[in-house]
């Protein structure tokens, strides 16, 4: 099942991403039901077992963000499903941690990782291809600075959201090897926890024109995040 995102986020009443945009939820069982004309809920509910997309298609020249708890599987989608450039802050990470000395703690060079991933995300955004980002939902800045590329080259910016439970997400950092203090942890579980419920009300991040929440069965059905013409 392929689900053409832009085209679906700019059926109905409300203008797609306009804050405070009213929800009309579908209540058919089995149905894939919008929250509003901007969201899209694939998580799982009662009627709707295996009815999530295996593919998700953006216009070309798209933006994409991918949000979720870190090690809620965003990286693990974006490798194994998105077809085009890919910018995750965690493969800049795991690039720098072979050129330091290998007792060198992450603190001490995360300003130089951070600064490298944005330079990266920079080089990709000139190149006015679609480009997916990694992020971790604290970021809102970020997110700022895509719609602001996406308005001015003339396309749009799309949310996708892995909205998994916070054992889940601490299960995935156990199971990489890579984890966040538990200060930062509860930062970005805050911050998700904001995102999230705001995308339920049909309220978007500003510039941003779409969004869809996916759980961890929904996003590990999708085998493909691409753009089409």
């Amino acid at each position: 099942m392929v689900h053409k995102v832009s085209a679906y986020a700019t059926t109905g009443g409300a203008q797609p991403g306009q804050a405070g945009a009213p929800v009309h939820e579908r209540r058919a069982a089995g149905a894939l039901s919008p929250l509003c004309s901007a969201v899209l809920d694939l998580r799982a509910r009662e009627g709707c077992v295996g009815c999530a997309p295996s593919q998700l298609a953006f216009k070309r020249g798209d933006l994409v963000v991918v949000s979720g708890l870190p090690g809620s599987g965003k990286s693990t989608l974006m490798q194994r499903a998105v077809a085009g450039s890919c910018i995750d802050s965690q493969d800049t990470r795991e690039d720098w941690s072979h050129r330091v000395p290998r007792l060198l703690p992450y603190p001490v060079y995360r300003p130089l990782v951070r600064l490298a991933h944005y330079a990266g995300l920079r080089r990709a955004l000139r190149s006015g291809d679609s480009v997916v980002v990694h992020d971790c939902g604290t970021q809102a800045w970020v997110r700022r600075w895509l719609a602001r590329e996406a308005a001015r080259r003339g396309t749009a910016l799309h949310l996708i959201i892995v909205d998994v439970p916070a054992r889940t997400a601490l299960d995935g950092q156990r199971e990489r090897g890579r984890g966040v203090s538990g200060f930062a942890f509860a930062r970005h579980r805050r911050a998700m926890g904001r995102l999230v419920a705001a995308t339920e009300r049909g309220v978007l991040p500003r510039g941003c024109v779409s969004a869809v929440l996916l759980d961890r069965a929904s996003a590990d059905a999708l085998a493909r995040i691409g753009f089409t013409r």
